[in-house]
């Protein structure tokens, strides 16, 4: 009686876990997603991923910064694409007490910096190391600038990164913020089409690295992290770089082990994303048709990821 008391036992709880981890998946993983086309892509990847191993996905629109405390409390479950240069005070703070877990990078290389087209390497040689630009700014120069070179920086409400830049380094060129994202494109690939002098403080990934060949200036190598805010001729290191992490939810950990393990493995390249977004930012394609195309292309890439989760 006391056997056949114990199976009973055993069964019972068996069912019981079976129910809830039943109820454990039951709840859609809920995926962040944020106010840039980039990061669109990668929660849209990531919940494509997450279906492939049956699960119900959410994808919930939340600030860059508001989103830590819900991924902290648990109310989002996954964020595919933090650029960690812009975390606010709550990210660090609920990493070390372990509510947020970093899962590592999804591969991206983020970058910040002044780009310029091939063809000004013939007009400014010594590119593209800063300190050509001293020898010729008159190469970058435009009526409202000269004899100073121009740089088209980001529109004022974005910040001065770049003019402070000039200031500290005393650069003989003159920062003009760009109107908008738009009015920078515009202006750039106006430059580009009749070979004009053209210098731009921008980013990638983005979408126009898949149509355009543009060249980086490259700065001193820093000593440690890249100070913004204390930098001389010699020792430019020009601007702090992100870096773009996977992070989860505590309970992502301890509910969705499948989960986890596909998005431990998930990545994207510079390449991949630029071409997806201009899919979608030029082309005037939906996201899902954008990813659903891209998956089907790349089932060699992403399937092993399922098949070691199963």
């Amino acid at each position: 009686m006391q056997k056949f008391k114990a199976i009973k036992s055993a069964i019972f709880g068996l069912v019981a876990l079976v129910s809830l981890q039943g109820a454990a998946y039951a709840e859609p993983i809920k995926i962040a997603v944020n106010e840039w086309t980039g990061q669109h892509i990668s929660a849209h990847f990531a919940a494509a991923l997450f279906r492939e191993l049956g699960h119900e996905v959410e994808l919930i629109t939340a600030g860059a910064v508001p989103q830590f405390a819900a991924i902290a409390e648990g109310s989002l479950h996954f964020q595919p694409e933090t650029w960690t240069n812009n975390v606010g005070d709550i990210y660090p703070k609920a990493v070390a007490n372990g509510d947020i877990i970093v899962l590592g990078s999804l591969g991206l290389s983020p970058q910040e910096g002044w780009i310029y087209p091939p063809y000004m390497t013939d007009k400014c040689p010594g590119l593209p190391s800063y300190q050509a630009l001293y020898d010729c700014a008159q190469a970058f120069a435009a009526a409202d600038t000269f004899p100073n070179g121009r740089l088209i920086t980001y529109p004022a409400d974005w910040g001065t990164r770049s003019s402070d830049l000039v200031k500290l380094i005393d650069l003989p060129f003159k920062a003009i913020p760009g109107g908008s994202e738009g009015a920078m494109i515009a202006e750039l690939k106006s430059a580009l089409a009749a070979e004009q002098p053209v210098l731009m403080m921008f980013w990638q990934p983005h979408w126009l690295f898949a149509e355009e060949t543009m060249d980086w200036v490259e700065w001193d190598v820093p000593h440690g992290t890249c100070d913004e805010g204390n930098q001389t001729r010699g020792e430019a290191c020009g601007f702090q770089q992100a870096t773009i992490d996977k992070i989860a939810a505590k309970s992502f950990i301890e509910n969705y082990p499948d989960a986890l393990n596909v998005a431990e493995q998930m990545h994207l390249t510079n390449e991949m994303q630029n071409a997806l977004i201009h899919e979608v930012d030029q082309k005037g394609r939906e996201i899902e048709e954008v990813i659903s195309e891209w998956m089907a292309a790349n089932k060699d890439m992403w399937q092993p990821w399922i098949d070691a989760a199963k």
